[in-house]
């Protein structure tokens, strides 16, 4: 018998590989999907596994950063390998990987919005993965980010849509709302500096929907990052979830994904899965179809914003 929750829909899912480009991240439920063994090698081969399997079920963007490790490196591998020349590839300038390789570091990203990084990881990115690049982004926004009053790099970011590159930013923290209005109020002789955003949203955390909302109507490109709230949405599910999910016959993630989906304003709705398993399960969001009802009655459980980021900055890196 035919599932009535399931349907058949265009997949505006994007792939995102923070949880794989680097052998500890924040994201829960990611260790025992990973090899034991997290050396390079193994690493670039669990990515490579999991953008095949992507691209089979029809992905077609894939989003990067200089601070996820070697993920620049290993997409440009894969795409060398596969010949694959119809990707999305979005990528982040901003944080700078300082991990070595290690589980244990003491710090595994730095922080630093300046036109000298902005340059160097432009060139960094660039020299790994060429033309391939069609949004490059300010990593993590924030409204005491130096950009926004730092006028010369402003001018370097715009200079990017003249060579036919999208010139964005994501967002981070409780007031994603206003950054993300101020940011698209930037503007360099007369033009915008930004035309798409990548913030959060999630059940636990949609503060920034109307902000997205209107910077979807006025012509952006919208991107939805961290929509299982770092696996907090599948580790250890609200029960309304998991109710709706048992009612849908999909597993949770792909519950709080259709969640993201169901939201008009989301053009890019980007998963993190550090297995083929994984992705699987996310992908099953595209197939299922959440009565408009059940979404809105999930709006109770969001979290008031500052509660949000306070619990995932004390998330271990693992």
């Amino acid at each position: 018998m035919k599932n009535p929750h399931r349907k058949e829909s265009p997949l505006r899912i994007g792939l995102g590989l923070a949880a794989l480009g680097r052998p500890a991240y924040i994201n829960l439920g990611r260790s025992g999907e990973l090899p034991v063994r997290r050396d390079v090698r193994t690493m670039r081969e669990a990515t490579h596994a999991v953008l095949d399997a992507a691209y089979a079920a029809g992905v077609r963007w894939v989003d990067v950063a200089r601070s996820y490790g070697r993920a620049e490196e290993f997409l440009a591998g894969w795409m060398a390998e596969r010949g694959h020349d119809d990707l999305t590839v979005s990528s982040k300038w901003g944080y700078t990987y300082v991990g070595g390789w290690r589980m244990d570091a003491t710090m595994h990203e730095v922080k630093e919005h300046s036109a000298g990084v902005f340059s160097r990881q432009w060139t960094e990115s660039r020299s790994l993965l060429g033309s391939a690049i069609t949004l490059y982004q300010v990593h993590s926004l924030t409204p005491d980010s130096p950009l926004f009053t730092d006028e010369a790099l402003q001018r370097a970011l715009a200079a990017l849509s003249d060579d036919g590159v999208r010139v964005g930013f994501s967002t981070s923290g409780p007031a994603q709302g206003d950054t993300i209005r101020r940011a698209f109020d930037l503007e360099v002789a007369g033009r915008p500096v930004f035309s798409s955003v990548q913030s959060t949203w999630n059940l636990l955390e949609p503060s920034a929907g109307p902000a997205l909302a209107e910077a979807h109507a006025a012509g952006n490109v919208v991107l939805v990052k961290e929509t299982l709230a770092n696996g907090r949405l599948v580790v250890n599910p609200p029960t309304a979830i998991t109710r709706l999910a048992q009612r849908c016959g999909v597993g949770a993630d792909a519950i709080a994904v259709a969640a993201v989906l169901a939201q008009p304003w989301a053009d890019t709705v980007l998963v993190g899965p550090s297995s083929t398993h994984q992705l699987t399960a996310n992908l099953a969001a595209a197939t299922v179809d959440v009565p408009r009802g059940e979404v809105a009655a999930l709006a109770s459980l969001a979290e008031p914003p500052e509660r949000y980021w306070a619990r995932r900055s004390s998330l271990q890196w693992q």
